[in-house]
């Protein structure tokens, strides 16, 4: 008979640095000397031609113009932002002609076959046409190169089109610097409305070392570092377009008890886990933080008083850690990114009729080089005037995204060599799907907390 080995194990700890890229420090919302999109293009501009020159080397003798149309007949490259004029997409004169509807209003994607793309840059906007362009696989805000011709009706042919691709310069990440550890990657706990308690306990159990033999607790307590990442006290949120005052009162009454159940049921949990292990918490779309647009900041320490009283400081690092949505940070050598989901989940409803995976919409978001490129026309952000904090500056070696509705992964190599480990991390209340990554050779691996096994 096999005796469990009594012996215990010491939590794995790695390095840790928040780049702190979308911390607001202050805010201002009365300059309006360089907009948003503007600021974007100038980031991306040059990096942009880099690769169209690169792409359409054969081309050489084609001139690079500013959107100022030539004689038509006569090959060139423009360079600006993709504008996508989608009858579908919301608006506020639409929505106030349906304010006396009663029914909730259900998300719905904008496509469709009469979209119309643009380019455009300070001066000047034209319609692109022609057989290479795929409208349905673009949302408005991306920076891109077109090749072609202007036409006698004033539109633009396109015979190419490329965008700013990966990021020249990745961040030099050593396989020999990087830290020996995992990350766990969990989303969407949606404590409102998930009413499974057993999966929840039997998380914190498993990753305080509770529950499983001698080699599993080996194993998790390799676990350095827990990120969650969003929608943690609800995952959606219905909406009314008319309703009586006192049926909206009554309405938000409910929704303030609600979360404040959930703070005191998360404030709970997460004391449970930081005795014995560090955790990211990142805010969601619909958790209570004291803002809608993106970058979400933290959640405020009073409303975790538990958590914060336990908070305590492990060599050098502190064992709760609140973070932005989307965020960045340097773990153990390797630069993790990623978001709640919200600005993947905006673009799957711009190019609803794409037959494109939640993943492969997470890969184009590199080649974009944006963490929300539908911002701010169909995605929440934060009025910033003189640059664009969403553009990638760094290269991660983890990229993932939150709430998504099934688990999927990929590795991708970039021209330099640079290999990106993409996650698509499920909605736990949903799936009961935790996602393990190791740090030193991107390997991933479900865990499944409930009925079923992966």
């Amino acid at each position: 008979m096999e005796v469990d080995d009594p012996r215990e194990y010491d939590r794995k700890i790695v390095s840790f640095q928040d780049l702190g890229r979308f911390k607001l420090t202050e805010r201002k919302y009365n300059d309006d000397s360089l907009n948003i999109y503007t600021a974007r293009l100038n980031d991306l501009r040059e990096d942009t031609l880099r690769r169209a020159k690169l792409k359409w080397i054969n081309h050489s003798h084609v001139e690079i113009s500013r959107l100022t149309l030539e004689s038509p007949g006569q090959s060139y490259i423009l360079v600006g932002v993709l504008y996508k004029d989608q009858r579908l997409k919301s608006s506020l004169l639409r929505d106030l002609s349906k304010e006396l509807q009663l029914e909730p209003q259900p998300s719905t994607n904008y496509a469709s076959v009469n979209d119309k793309l643009f380019l455009e840059d300070e001066t000047l906007r034209v319609r692109l046409v022609g057989n290479h362009l795929n409208i349905q696989e673009v949302v408005t805000g991306l920076v891109c190169a077109v090749l072609g011709h202007e036409l006698d009706n004033g539109t633009f042919w396109v015979e190419d089109w490329c965008f700013p691709g990966y990021n020249p310069n990745p961040s030099s990440t050593s396989s020999s610097l990087v830290e020996d550890g995992k990350i766990l990657l969990v989303s969407g706990l949606d404590l409102v409305n998930n009413t499974d308690e057993l999966s929840l306990d039997l998380f914190s159990e498993w990753i305080t070392g509770m529950a499983g033999y001698a080699n599993a607790q080996k194993e998790e307590a390799g676990i350095a570092r827990i990120i969650i990442a969003g929608n943690t006290i609800r995952s959606s949120a219905k909406i009314y377009s008319h309703k009586g005052y006192h049926e909206i009162k009554s309405h938000d009454q409910l929704r303030i008890k609600e979360d404040i159940i959930a703070m005191h049921k998360l404030d709970t949990f997460l004391s449970n886990i930081l005795h014995c292990c560090c955790v990211v918490l990142m805010p969601g779309e619909f958790d209570p933080t004291c803002n809608y647009s993106m970058p979400q900041q933290p959640f405020h320490p009073c409303t975790l008083q538990k958590s914060a009283r336990c908070n305590i400081y492990t060599y050098r690092f502190k064992s709760m850690h609140g973070a932005t949505n989307p965020w960045v940070a340097n773990i153990g050598g390797r630069i993790v990114a990623g978001s709640c989901g919200g600005p993947i989940i905006d673009v799957m409803k711009i190019a609803g009729l794409s037959q494109l995976s939640s993943l492969e919409w997470l890969e184009r978001t590199l080649i974009w080089r944006h963490y929300a490129p539908t911002g701010p026309d169909t995605l929440p952000l934060y009025p910033f005037f003189k640059n664009d904090p969403f553009v990638m500056n760094e290269w991660p070696d983890i990229y993932f995204a939150g709430n998504m509705d099934e688990y999927d992964t990929k590795l991708v190599t970039a021209d330099e060599g640079h290999v990106v480990r993409l996650i698509c991390i499920p909605k736990f209340s949903e799936t009961k799907i935790a996602v393990l990554v190791n740090l030193q050779d991107l390997t991933t691996q479900p865990i499944s907390f409930g009925n079923g096994l992966i």
